[in-house]
C-alpha cells in the first residue's frame, strides 16, 4: 500500500514504512532497524554482520538520535526483520523522498532506467535477484526500483516502475532492451518523452534507420575528448522523421559515430537513437548528451554497488532482504550524494571514522 511522504527527513520517511512483525514481543521498532542500517551502510557496513556490529560499537548518546532504547538490536534480529519488510512499499516510499529532494534543471527531468543482477543473492529455487532502478541523472539519485522475478523480464517490469513515476514533461531514457513500442506508448501516454538505442532486437526498425540517407545529412555536432591513453571523437547527425518510420511518436533520429584512437589504432562504432523529442524542444547534441548520461549509470550506480559495497558477493538470500538491502545502498549513495560528496567511498570512510557522523547525517538530509 502507497506511504504517504511530504518533503520531510529521510528519518521520517522510515517511520512510516509498515511493520510486518505481530507487535507482542518487538523490542525494537522497524524505523529504528532501518535506521540503524541505514546509519550504518552510510558509514561503509556491506552484511547484517557489519550492521550489527557498527551498531554495537556506536556510542548509546548517539544510537539514541536512531531510536534506540537500551541494547541494540542483535545480527539476527536486524536479519530476521528487514528479510520480513515489504521491499515494494519501503522503495515506493523511499523514490518519493528522493524524487521531492532532487533537482530538476531547466525545467526537465532526465531518468535513465536499467537493470542489475545481484549475483550472490539466490533464492531456494537457486534464482538469481534481478532489479530494475530508476535514476536520476542530474543528481545521481535512486527514484525506485522493482524486482524482476524469475518467470519474467525486465520489458514488463518497466511499466511498473514508470508508474511509480510523474512522467510529466519528463525524459526516459533505456537501452536496447526497452525499445519496444508498447513501452513507448506507455511513456508518451504519461505525459513524458523516450531516448531508446536501436539495435538488433529490432530488426526491421534499425535497418530503416541504417537505410537513412545520412551522407546527405550534415554533421550536428562534433564532441572530441583524451583520455587514458586515447583519443575519442563522436559526430553526431540528426533528422526529423514522421509516422512513416513505424515506431510511436517518434519524431527525431540520431547517429552517433563514435571513432577511437589508441596507439595509432583505430575503431569506429555506429549507434542509433530514436526520441519522442522533436528537434525544437531538443537540440541532437541535448538528446547524445542524455543517451551519455544514461550509460554513466553504470558508473554512478552498478559500479558503485558492486564495488565499493561489494555487492556482487553478497550472501544475503533471507525473503525480501535482498532487494531491501539493495534500497539501503541506493538511499545511502543518494544521501551522500544529496549532501555533496562526488566520491562515495571517500564518503564512507569519512562516516566511517565517528559513528555520529552518519546519524547527523541522516537528520539533516
Amino acid at each position: 500500500m502507497p506511504v504517504p511522504v511530504s518533503d520531510t527527513g529521510i528519518l521520517d520517511v522510515l517511520d512510516r514504512v509498515p511493520d510486518p512483525r505481530a507487535r507482542r514481543g518487538v523490542r525494537h521498532r522497524l524505523a529504528v532497524i532501518l535506521s540503524i542500517a541505514l546509519a550504518a551502510v552510510c558509514a561503509g557496513a556491506r552484511s547484517f554482520t557489519a550492521v550489527a556490529e557498527w551498531v554495537h560499537d556506536a556510542p548509546a548518546d548517539a544510537l539514541e538520535r536512531l531510536g534506540v532504547e537500551g541494547r541494540p538490536p542483535s545480527e539476527s534480529t536486524i536479519r530476521r526483520t528487514l528479510g520480513r519488510v515489504d521491499a515494494a512499499v519501503l522503495d515506493q516510499a523511499i523514490g518519493v523522498w528522493a524524487w521531492l529532494r532532487s533537482r530538476v534543471v531547466d525545467g526537465r527531468r532526465v531518468i535513465a532506467v536499467d537493470g542489475k543482477t545481484l549475483r550472490g543473492a539466490k533464492d531456494a529455487a537457486g534464482h538469481l535477484t534481478h532489479l530494475l532502478a530508476a535514476l536520476d541523472q542530474h543528481s545521481g539519485v535512486v527514484l525506485g526500483q522493482v524486482e524482476v522475478g524469475a518467470k519474467t523480464n525486465e520489458i514488463p517490469l518497466i511499466v511498473d516502475l514508470l508508474d511509480m513515476l510523474d512522467l510529466t514533461d519528463v525524459v526516459v531514457t533505456a537501452d536496447a532492451l526497452h525499445c519496444q513500442r508498447a513501452t513507448a506508448e506507455h511513456i508518451v501516454g504519461r505525459g513524458g518523452h523516450y531516448v531508446f538505442t536501436v539495435k538488433d532486437n529490432q530488426p526491421q526498425l534499425r535497418k530503416r534507420l541504417k537505410v537513412l540517407p545520412w551522407n546527405d545529412i550534415p554533421v550536428s555536432s562534433t564532441i572530441s575528448g583524451r583520455g587514458h591513453g586515447r583519443r575519442e571523437r563522436r559526430t553526431i547527425k540528426a533528422t526529423e522523421v514522421d509516422a512513416g518510420l513505424g515506431f510511436p511518436h517518434a519524431t527525431q533520429v540520431l547517429q552517433v559515430r563514435r571513432t577511437v584512437t589508441r596507439k595509432s589504432r583505430k575503431s569506429v562504432e555506429v549507434v542509433y537513437l530514436i526520441t519522442s523529442m522533436p528537434m525544437t524542444a531538443a537540440a541532437p547534441a541535448q538528446v547524445a548528451a542524455w543517451i551519455r548520461g544514461h550509460w554513466g549509470i553504470e558508473n554512478r550506480l552498478h559500479w558503485v554497488r558492486d564495488v565499493t559495497f561489494d555487492e556482487d558477493r553478497s550472501t544475503v538470500r533471507t525473503g525480501n532482504a535482498p532487494q531491501v538491502m539493495a534500497t539501503i545502498r541506493n538511499t545511502a549513495v543518494g544521501i551522500l550524494r544529496l549532501a555533496g560528496h562526488t566520491s562515495i567511498a571517500a564518503a564512507l570512510r569519512h562516516h566511517s571514522r565517528d559513528p555520529h557522523r552518519p546519524i547527523e547525517l541522516l537528520h539533516t538530509i
